[in-house]
């Protein structure tokens, strides 16, 4: 018998590439403005469950290096999940993550070349307004801006029916922070204003 699951929360995201990442407007094929592009995923879950396992109140991340045209597969995988999770709460965010549990993420399986499994650390998303930031100390540490519009108040510019697991709207941000040190992968960026997004996430699948 399947587990079904679903999950609702906030997504926050920082990568290497300059803003505005050329992988978010070709559909993965466009060549990143590195000769890789290193990702974090974070996502805090606010209300959802796994089967009988109530998921609310976790937050994981996805932390990622891809080769220069994302869509040329070989990405390096690895997901973090919060410390303070009990295990039957990481065990089913680890399957969700990975996409062994179905739902978006396993929509990127294909393009996984090596899964180097899990940490457990503490880690956060906060927001406040346009504001997003992930702590994980000494391993993820993201802090993102949304770009205002100046054509609706009170509104990021976004990017609509994209390739992407958290959400086909995203908005735009740019990057104050991106510190990533896991699984042998190495970013580190302040003040250079690199590439972000933010947006709500639903997702919901069966394992």
């Amino acid at each position: 018998m399947s587990t079904t699951w679903s999950i609702r929360g906030e997504y926050a995201e920082a990568c290497s590439c300059r803003y505005l990442c050329p992988c978010i407007i070709t559909n993965a094929t466009g060549e990143a403005t590195e000769d890789f592009c290193d990702f974090a995923m974070a996502y805090r879950i606010d209300t959802g469950n796994f089967g009988t396992v109530d998921l609310a109140g976790v937050t994981f991340a996805v932390v990622a290096q891809s080769k220069k045209v994302m869509a040329a597969g070989g990405w390096i995988v690895g997901v973090i999940v919060d410390d303070a999770a009990s295990v039957e709460q990481a065990e089913a965010v680890t399957a969700i993550a990975s996409g062994r549990a179905g739902g978006p993420i396993a929509g990127l399986a294909p393009m996984i070349g090596e899964f180097r499994g899990v940490e457990r650390h503490p880690i956060r998303l906060e927001q406040d307004g346009f504001r997003r930031v992930v702590t994980a100390p000494g391993v993820l540490e993201l802090e993102v801006h949304g770009v205002a519009s100046v054509s609706t108040s009170g509104e990021c510019l976004g990017i609509d029916h994209t390739f992407h697991p958290a959400n086909r709207r995203l908005n735009l941000a740019k990057a104050a922070k991106n510190l990533i040190t896991a699984f042998g992968i190495r970013w580190n960026d302040t003040g250079s204003q690199r590439n972000g997004h933010f947006a709500p996430f639903v997702w919901s699948g069966a394992a």
